[in-house]
């Protein structure tokens, strides 16, 4: 009896993660099935139509000679690996500090870092756009990249992972008359590589998928990232937006990111789990 009830408990539970998946994964098979149809049979349709007759790779040839998709993805892996290569290196001498030097108020330094993450992001975009014009960097790849290699949470993450690190290793190499710098580099990079690897791919994920910033701060076509790219493919239809040819772009650069999150998910939920919360 208590077998039965065991089965159908699982079973109970399947058919609930089924419908959830189906749910979750449905936006994902529209969007991809809408990419196969073309521009003229998508807006004919009175009712939608969940399967692609004919299907067509119409659209995907279009949005990559074009629409210049190429070029948008160049630009955006740039602006990708750039930012998040600067945000490593700044996080990294950040969190040492926080995590291991004792200056004056480091704590209430520390306390006001993390503050910065309560403020609405609305805000901080006003004051980064406000500045970024003054300097005259729109429309440069210097305006897109500096507001954004500054990240408290990641400060955060790798300061508490810092933290695991027992305090007589640290005294051990100064006694041995090891810098800060070599310390950093020989002994807490070596031990923080779990987290350092899974701030990599999260930032360059934020990077990828960034729309409000590049779209505020672009104008240019020379300097679009694929967020602007796909609005461009969206309006540049007469009449009715060209849905189908917007989904295929989001296909094309959708996949990439997804693959990479597929690939290192074990690595990523790894250096989340090992930031801990000490301290």
């Amino acid at each position: 009896m208590e077998e039965k009830k065991q089965i159908l408990k699982k079973a109970i539970i399947y058919i609930l993660l089924s419908i959830w998946a189906i749910f979750v994964l449905f936006p994902f098979y529209w969007m991809l099935i809408t990419s196969f149809k073309t521009y003229a049979s998508y807006n004919a349709e009175t009712i939608p139509q969940f399967v692609a007759i004919p299907p067509t790779f119409e659209n995907y040839i279009s949005v990559w000679t074009v629409s210049k998709l190429g070029k948008y993805m160049l630009n955006t892996i740039l602006f990708s690996v750039t930012t998040t290569g600067l945000m490593v290196i700044v996080s990294l001498f950040a969190a040492f500090a926080f995590a291991r030097l004792d200056f004056k108020g480091k704590n209430l330094v520390f306390v006001l870092f993390l503050a910065m993450m309560m403020i609405p992001n609305e805000l901080v975009i006003i004051t980064n756009y406000v500045s970024i014009v003054h300097l005259d960097w729109r429309n440069t790849f210097v305006g897109l990249i500096l507001p954004s290699i500054l990240s408290v949470f990641y400060i955060y993450l790798l300061r508490q992972n810092f933290l695991q690190v027992s305090d007589d290793i640290y005294f051990a190499a100064k006694i041995d008359g090891t810098s800060d710098l070599k310390y950093l580099f020989k002994v807490l990079l070596p031990l923080s590589k779990p987290t350092i690897f899974t701030i990599t791919i999260l930032k360059l994920i934020e990077c990828w998928n960034s729309y409000v910033w590049p779209r505020l701060i672009t104008t240019d076509k020379d300097f679009y990232l694929v967020s602007n790219g796909i609005q461009l493919i969206k309006e540049q239809s007469m009449g009715k937006a060209d849905i189908p040819g917007m989904m295929a772009a989001v296909v094309c650069v959708s996949v990439p990111i997804l693959l990479l999150f597929l690939i290192f998910r074990k690595q990523i939920m790894n250096g989340v789990a090992r930031s801990g919360t000490k301290g």
